[in-house]
């Protein structure tokens, strides 16, 4: 409570006039015990008392020593030390003792500068959390790079970390901003260096061609120097604390359409922290004309590489699997892939084409690669013929339980159910074998009557083919008069 003459008039009142204690005073005014005993004269200054020798004294030059030569030794271990020299008190006293004089590493002073427009971008990531995928989940990561100068940023979510992906989205950025800095400042990640010692540092490779493509100078931040790039770790928390929070990512390109949303309407313009008379846009606008002007092709920055397909025509890439044609099974292919394409060459030649899976263990097989390969190989047909189910119906393994415990012929019931799935879909039969899951059953007969159910359910056409003979196409008809079928 704030003190007043009149306060202080209570309470000497209260104290000398009604002899009222301490604490009676404190309690009922609700006022501090040090103001009560410093307006009634009660705080006279009190002799030292001279100090008790305690049991850890003869120790203490030994700790501080040990203190002094290994500045972050525990106090548990320096109490087993003195406790082996006959120290017999408790670890609470070495600890209280160890608080007091062990060394404090000293504070280092920053200094707070502004680089010139375009001359820096800091480049960074931040966990965003985990998103569902075929197969699994996948960490999700945000893509971050911010203009030092102006504090534009841009971003992406990726699943992806490797040097390709860091690539991928650099040039995506250059793309955004119109324009490169002339230097990018990085943390310390394996993508980025692939061994430093001091301050020589020996960077990847595939990162060094793009920012030789780019004529772009990499920097890396001293080790356990965070704040070299905080630029970047305050667009980051900025990007928590407006975007991300309260917010799940389900989906990554609907993630990324609303971040490149809430950059132009909301983060770009916010005023700069260090210029309270522009935006940050109106900053970026006056730094892009400072940017190194983009080359023309853009630099390609989807992985490349030679891989071998495996004995049945598959490649393997991050888990999945890609066919390619029966005739490179066991053979050496290109493999050029990006976030969206899979694409498999042989010389110049384009052998194979798969949209690119971030799944998990997933198999991507084209039917036309089997064509050949099933007339060669008639007795594989059921089972690759399952696999194409599985594709469609990952859960019809189950189904395949219950056919082999009736005993009849697996393979009929395969092939029937290959012909209602060319028959009804893929949505219809996928529908249909979820409901004979649901229901326990295991007859293709009720799996045939399901799928007409969904199809009738979805408004579909009856899946009827006409085959004609040959000899039909140009047949002339002649009409004949009925009255001669009454003769």
């Amino acid at each position: 409570m704030k003190s007043t003459p009149e306060l202080e008039a209570e309470i000497v009142r209260l104290h000398y006039a009604e002899h009222w204690p301490v604490g009676t005073i404190v309690t009922q005014l609700n006022a501090h015990v040090d103001q009560v005993r410093r307006v009634l004269g009660l705080d006279e200054p009190r002799a030292p008392s001279a100090l008790r020798p305690r049991v850890i004294d003869p120790y203490r030059p030994f700790i501080d020593e040990q203190l002094r030569r290994y500045p972050k030794l525990r106090a548990t271990r320096l109490y087993d030390m003195v406790r082996a020299r006959g120290f017999a008190g408790s670890v609470r006293t070495v600890r209280e003792h160890v608080a007091l004089v062990r060394p404090r590493s000293p504070r280092e002073a920053y200094l707070v500068t502004e680089t010139l427009p375009g001359e820096v971008a800091q480049v960074d990531w931040a966990h965003a959390g985990e998103i569902a995928v075929p197969g699994g989940v996948r960490a999700l990561w945000l893509f971050v790079t911010v203009l030092a100068n102006s504090r534009a940023m841009w971003g992406e979510f990726v699943v992806d970390l490797t040097v390709h992906s860091l690539c991928r989205s650099l040039v995506r950025a250059g793309r955004a901003f119109g324009g490169v800095a002339r230097q990018w400042l990085f943390d310390n990640p394996k993508v980025v260096v692939l061994e430093r010692i001091g301050t020589l540092a020996r960077f990847h490779p595939t990162l060094l061609t793009l920012c030789a493509a780019l004529r772009v100078e990499p920097k890396l931040c001293a080790v356990r120097k965070p704040r070299q790039k905080g630029k970047v770790e305050r667009a980051i928390r900025y990007l928590r604390d407006r975007f991300l929070a309260g917010r799940t990512i389900t989906d990554i390109d609907q993630g990324n359409r609303l971040l490149a949303q809430f950059i132009a309407e909301i983060a770009h313009v916010r005023p700069h922290p260090t210029i309270p008379q522009r935006t940050v846009g109106e900053a970026f606008a006056v730094e892009r004309a400072r940017l190194l002007a983009l080359p023309e092709p853009l630099p390609e920055t989807a992985r490349i590489e030679p891989i071998k397909a495996d004995s049945q025509a598959f490649i393997h890439l991050d888990t999945n699997r890609y066919s390619v044609p029966s005739d490179y099974a066991s053979r050496i292919v290109t493999l050029v892939a990006d976030d969206r394409m899979v694409r498999l060459l042989d010389g110049d030649k384009v052998v194979a084409e798969h949209p690119r899976s971030w799944g998990r263990r997933q198999i991507f097989e084209l039917p036309e690669h089997r064509a050949t390969l099933l007339d060669e190989r008639r007795a594989a047909r059921n089972l690759k013929g399952r696999d194409r189910i599985r594709a469609v119906v990952p859960t019809f393994d189950r189904i395949v339980e219950r056919w082999d415990v009736a005993g009849s012929s697996l393979g009929y019931r395969v092939a029937r159910a290959i012909k209602l799935l060319d028959l009804y879909g893929d949505q219809v039969f996928a529908a249909a074998a979820a409901d004979l899951n649901a229901r326990g059953l295991s007859d293709v007969g009720a799996l045939a009557v399901a799928c007409e159910k969904h199809r009738k359910d979805l408004g579909r056409l009856v899946p009827l083919t006409l085959v004609l003979p040959e000899h039909l196409d140009d047949a002339d008809v002649v009409p004949h008069d009925l009255e001669s079928y009454d003769e």
